[in-house]
């Protein structure tokens, strides 16, 4: 495995994790204060949206990274 496929590994779980923070909103996570911020600016469905698209965005790379 090398160096850039572990790095594929590691975006896809991060993207798997920030899906989990969009959907579960862990309450402990959900009121910090990056993530309010967030809120404040975007809604609250707007910031689930902008965690879902990174997170998809963060798969694309990481899967990209394992095939090539």
């Amino acid at each position: 495995m090398t160096g850039l496929q572990i790095l594929g590994l590691v975006a896809i779980l991060y993207g798997a994790f920030v899906i989990f923070i969009s959907v579960k909103k862990p309450k402990i996570i959900w009121e910090m204060q990056k993530i309010q911020a967030f809120v404040k600016m975007l809604g609250e469905k707007g910031t689930v949206i902008f965690f879902s698209v990174w997170a998809i965005i963060a798969i694309a790379v990481g899967v990209w990274l394992i095939v090539r």
